[in-house]
């Protein structure tokens, strides 16, 4: 594990000399280039704080290098720890980002802005630590804190940062003291654990700790009667102990260990509600073997050497935890007559505890959490890890690098507080997770003072304050997935409400005017509407038209259902319906093309230029004399005219889905004429990747009406319905539909 060494924690590097020194220390091991950076960022940072001084009245630049201090101990890298060093001079000098880059690099400077950002997290405002509500924003933070860095050292530095201000905490007023001491237990040391740097955790809870229970603090520390650096060395001592006896024992394990701090141990006594005296686990010791076989073994050494305490003995490889949490644990009377907590496991069940989906962190710090979010912090622990095992800091720093939070996002509101998302939410979700009426009335958003389309997608660490108006309603463009508006089912159920409680004559209208709407559009004629509202499970029609307009049926589930709507001949049977795929294929005919034709192989295939079928259309093929067959939409007026006699020439075919081909289909715009039409029109069909095939437009100078049409390829009758409902929500345009000829 990760341990932090310190040679300057008290902030002397301040002084020149002792920076000299320190700087000749890290040479060892470092490039004459990478001294030479930090030298640089020394030399900045000295410029910067030359008159600032802190609440203790040192000068400011002995906290600055007192946090490099710490990340050399944590064997970070050259460019974290000039970052270190500069991490207040952007927010507290005159020194710029520009300038840091001009003299650190592009590298540093980046690692600095990234501090700037993180300042959000000063405004944490923690109350009761039982209070669930804050618990799960303290967690929102410290998601925030991860997913807003892009680079992970960001996250160490800012650690670095905190542990240092914890150290020096004395020289603040006692309402501070109290602040930062609930804000640094419930966000930083938890970070801190999660990303295994136990001694920062540890040192930090202790700190934290004694400012927030100064009175337990006290007794716990007078009833362990030792100093820490007298419990570690009676550690050490039992450590010697068992090497020597497991190696005797022809036992090949690796034992460590260290004493409990005092936090965990007023923890225990709480959980478990026990007094001091009677905890057995105050010092602790930890044993790794190869095999299950070797824990054993390595049990049977050590209540050989030492009396084990009765009822103080598990065996959670024989039965594990419900987290999977395997180890042995037992207690012993060790050396002096002095308690000994003895934990036994093998390698494979020491990563799967350290560096799995993080089960131990649950048990340790209580509650449930997310599994994926685990499973990520356990991939930056991992880095912790492999920094050690890299032979070039670079590869190692290129590892570091990577955005791992991509699946959420983390914005806050004007007064601070983190709201978690999916990612790609919008403002307008962002408004209905604060409240259904700001949702319901929201007309625009500002993200960090700016103004933003309520579509913009939401990045992690922006502030959204969301623009209402006094009697606002929601839009039932909202509701089509096509537009963008709404990314989350939360946000699109809560406008769905909405229109579920208005008059049921206004959502009957507005239902029948969206449904004809879409008949327009499609170019849909003498199509039996009960019919249609029977594919959607309603007995009659004014059901139908109601969930359309409460915007429990949408238009994309409409269009779905028209494709697959038979408007049959005057002659037809039921049997004559055919079932229709949607996906789009290629090919000139047969089962291997766009086509396919029950009972026989494959055909020559044309499509009809009379309706032009598109995939997604229900069709039908007439054989022809000599031309293979054509296909054609089963609403074709051609189809529904044809003559009894030439009916036999119809048989069944659907639409293949093997292959991806597009088709032609001609679609017609109705609108008033103003500049940039026609180029607002071809950007949406180009941002969406369709080819035009052909433009004709008509301006009537008297009124300024245009009448465009167009033909495009399309790959299917969705992608049509998208396009058209982009284009009717173009200013100026009244009407975007399918042209039947």
């Amino acid at each position: 594990m990760v341990y932090v060494e310190s040679k300057f924690g008290d902030g002397s590097l301040h002084e020149e000399a002792a920076r000299d020194a320190w700087l000749q220390g890290l040479a060892a091991d470092r490039k004459p280039e990478e001294i030479a950076l930090i030298r640089r960022a020394l030399d900045l940072a000295e410029r910067a704080h030359r008159a600032q001084t802190r609440a203790s009245g040192e000068p400011y630049l002995a906290h600055a290098t007192a946090v490099a201090d710490i990340l050399a101990g944590l064997r970070m890298d050259h460019e974290t720890l000039a970052a270190a060093i500069l991490h207040d001079v952007v927010e507290d000098t005159e020194i710029s980002l520009t300038d840091i880059e001009q003299a650190c690099g592009a590298a540093v400077a980046h690692l600095v802005d990234g501090l700037t950002k993180m300042k959000v997290i000063g405004e944490y405002q923690a109350a009761e630590q039982g209070n669930k509500k804050e618990q799960v924003k303290a967690e929102s933070l410290r998601k925030l804190l991860l997913a807003m860095a892009e680079d992970v050292r960001v996250v160490l530095i800012k650690l670095a940062d905190r542990l240092h201000n914890m150290r020096t905490l004395q020289h603040l007023p006692p309402h501070k003291q109290q602040r930062i001491a609930r804000e640094t237990l419930d966000i930083y040391a938890p970070l801190a654990n999660r990303l295994g740097i136990w001694q920062v955790k540890w040192e930090l809870e202790d700190l934290a700790f004694r400012y927030l229970e100064p009175q337990a603090y006290k007794e716990i520390a007078r009833a362990l009667d030792e100093r820490r650096i007298d419990r570690q060395r009676y550690i050490d001592k039992v450590l010697a102990i068992l090497r020597q006896e497991l190696e005797r024992a022809g036992v090949k394990a690796d034992v460590k260990g260290r004493p409990k701090h005092i936090y965990s141990i007023w923890k225990k006594m709480q959980r478990k509600g026990l007094s001091f005296h009677e905890l057995y686990d105050v010092r602790a010791v930890r044993i790794l073997v190869d095999t299950i076989p070797d824990c054993y073994h390595a049990l049977g050494v050590v209540h050989m050497l030492w009396p084990h305490i009765p009822k103080e003995f598990d065996d959670y490889i024989a039965t594990p935890k419900e987290n999977r949490y395997r180890s042995i644990h037992t207690a012993v009377v060790g050396p002096e007559g002095k308690t000994v907590e003895v934990q036994i496991r093998t390698y494979e069940m020491d990563k799967e505890s350290e560096l799995g989906v993080a089960a131990h962190w649950r048990y340790k710090e209580g509650g449930k959490s997310n599994r994926d979010f685990e499973q990520k912090v356990a991939w930056l622990r991992q880095l912790l890890e492999w920094k050690d095992e890299e032979n070039s800091a670079g590869d190692f720093i290129d590892r570091f690098k990577s955005e791992v939070f991509q699946d959420r996002v983390y914005v806050l509101t004007p007064q601070g507080e983190v709201v978690d998302m999916p990612q790609g939410a919008t403002p307008l979700d962002f408004a209905y997770y604060i409240h259904t009426e700001v949702g319901n009335r929201a007309r625009g958003a500002r993200v960090d003072g700016r103004m933003v389309p309520i579509t913009y997608e939401l990045k992690s660490g922006e502030q959204v304050e969301i623009l209402t108006t006094r009697h606002g309603e929601p839009s039932r463009d909202w509701l089509n997935p096509h537009l963008g508006y709404l990314k989350t089912s939360r946000a699109r159920a809560k406008v769905r409400h909405w229109f579920t409680q208005q008059a049921l004559e206004r959502n009957l209208a507005e239902g029948r005017a969206v449904l004809e709407k879409e008949l327009r559009r499609f170019s849909v004629s003498d199509l039996p509407l009960e019919q249609l509202a029977a594919q959607f499970g309603y007995d009659q029609l004014d059901p139908f038209l109601l969930a359309i307009g409460r915007g429990d049926i949408n238009t994309s589930q409409i269009v779905r259902a028209l494709q697959k709507q038979v408007v049959p001949p005057s002659e037809s049977t039921e049997e004559e319906a055919l079932p229709i795929t949607a996906p789009a294929a290629t090919g000139k005919g047969g089962s291997d093309g766009g086509i396919y034709i029950r009972g026989v192989g494959n055909l020559l295939t044309s499509m009809a230029r009379c309706c032009k079928p598109a995939p997604g259309d229900a069709v039908v093929g007439y054989i022809t004399q000599g031309r293979g067959v054509t296909i054609h939409r089963r609403d074709c007026r051609n189809i529904l005219n044809i003559a009894p006699e030439k009916r036999v020439r119809l048989i069944e075919v659907e639409w293949s889905s093997k292959q991806r081909q597009t088709y032609p289909v001609d679609i017609e715009i109705l609108a008033f004429d103003r500049q940039g039409l026609l180029r607002d029109i071809t950007s949406i069909l180009s941002n969406e990747k369709i080819n035009v095939l052909s433009v004709n437009t008509q301006t009537n100078k008297q009124d300024y009406s245009v009448r465009m049409q167009l033909t495009l390829e399309i790959a299917n009758i969705d992608e049509l319905s998208r396009v058209l409902g982009r284009i009717g929500q173009l200013p100026n345009v009244t009407e975007a539909r399918r042209r039947i000829h």
